[in-house]
């Protein structure tokens, strides 16, 4: 049974930085390209960023790109997403993305099974 937790969520002051992870388990981790969305209220899912199976290759939403970075742990089966200089509008859930594609990473939204629960991200001062 796939399943997909995430952690590191919290509260952030505008222009300061947080470590989203997410723990596989389940399926063959290094088989999969994975990604982060996220949802912010009153809005629908948004894709945010990818990663190949062997992290090779990470691709960025234009919203994020310069602040954050994807990496992965596959020994650990691990994703995470550092996020920096974090603005209003990066306040949302965080949800964490299997490939339905194996090891190819794109851009697309639907190409990824997400997890229900996520973690949220608020920004406030």
């Amino acid at each position: 049974q796939v399943q997909l937790v995430e952690s590191g969520g919290g509260l952030v002051q505008p222009g300061g930085s947080l470590r989203l992870s997410c723990k596989g388990s389940g399926f063959d981790f290094n088989r999969y390209a994975m990604s982060w969305a996220r949802q912010a209220p009153g809005k629908g899912l948004e894709w945010v960023s990818g990663i190949s199976n062997g992290g090779a290759r990470r691709l960025y939403a234009d919203s994020v790109k310069g602040r954050f970075t994807i990496s992965r742990d596959n020994d650990k089966n691990t994703l995470d997403l550092q996020m920096r200089d974090l603005k209003a509008e990066d306040a949302a859930v965080y949800f964490c993305g299997k490939s339905q594609r194996l090891a190819a990473v794109t851009e697309e939204l639907y190409d990824y099974h997400y997890s229900a629960r996520g973690t949220q991200v608020t920004i406030s001062s």
